[in-house]
């Protein structure tokens, strides 16, 4: 598995708007600027987003983008799934499709276990805490 650009920059969006929840907006010109992203393929991703219910636009000339929720009601999990779909390794068997023993073990010694472990990482996450608003022990600090 791979998380693809649109799931990176998706991330660094809601990120970027999280770290800037004391402006009513912000423009996408702005966060494309700060994080070295297209504003076309922004877009695109911000577009995503706001249907999702994670950001909100505001229209007009000097509008822009703001979260929807608070930073700490924002799972990290939830919006790489509305960006990139099924996180997960393997899909598991369908039920029509019977498995060898061995396919089996391997399904759940190693891919059941990886996508158990990415769904604990992803889903334990929010965006104020990776900004470091709520836990500073579990925040990383980082410089754009």
């Amino acid at each position: 598995m791979k998380i693809s650009t649109r799931g990176r920059y998706g991330i660094r969006l809601l990120i970027d708007l999280a770290e800037h929840t004391g402006e009513s907006h912000v423009a996408l010109a702005s966060v494309a600027e700060r994080q070295n992203i297209s504003v076309r393929y922004l877009e695109q991703v911000a577009v995503i987003l706001r249907r999702a219910g994670f950001i909100r636009s505001v229209k007009g000339a000097s509008g822009g983008y703001a979260l929807a929720q608070r930073p700490q009601d924002i799972i990290i999990g939830d919006a790489l799934r509305e960006l990139e779909g099924d996180m997960r390794v393997v899909d598991p068997p369908l039920p029509a499709v019977s498995e060898t023993k061995l396919q089996r073990c391997i399904r759940l010694t190693v891919f059941d276990r990886l996508n158990d472990r990415i769904a604990q990482v992803i889903d334990r996450k929010t965006l104020a805490s990776v900004v470091g608003t709520v836990d500073p022990d579990e925040s990383y600090m980082y410089f754009i």
